[in-house]
């Protein structure tokens, strides 16, 4: 279940990451709010999950997750470029991430 936990904290961080330039330096009302929430929800689930994976590791992991996500939505939503180089070091993230899953017993 921590590994579950850890992979929600990590779609709320994606979350969290992407509604943060919708807010416009906090000036809208419901991005301001859905970044809230994300962050709290993102948070909590870290949190949970630290029950039985080393923080080191879910460290990691979260922040990967979010920075494949967010990387993906920047690409998909805010139009910024896809270029060879860039989706090759997303790669190696999500392999990355793969890897630290296999890697860590759990308790």
């Amino acid at each position: 279940m921590a590994w579950t936990y850890l992979v929600l904290a990590g779609l709320f961080e994606i979350g969290f990451a992407s509604t943060l330039k919708l807010t416009e330096g906090f000036t809208k009302l419901w991005p301001t709010v859905a970044f809230a929430v994300c962050l709290l929800l993102g948070f909590l689930f870290l949190e949970k999950s630290l029950k039985d994976i080393p923080i080191g590791t879910a460290y990691a992991v979260w922040t990967g997750i979010g920075a494949v996500g967010t990387a993906i939505i920047g690409i998909l939503v805010y139009k910024e470029p896809a270029t060879a180089l860039r989706l090759f070091f997303i790669a190696t993230l999500v392999a990355s991430i793969i890897g630290l899953k296999y890697a860590t017993p759990t308790q």
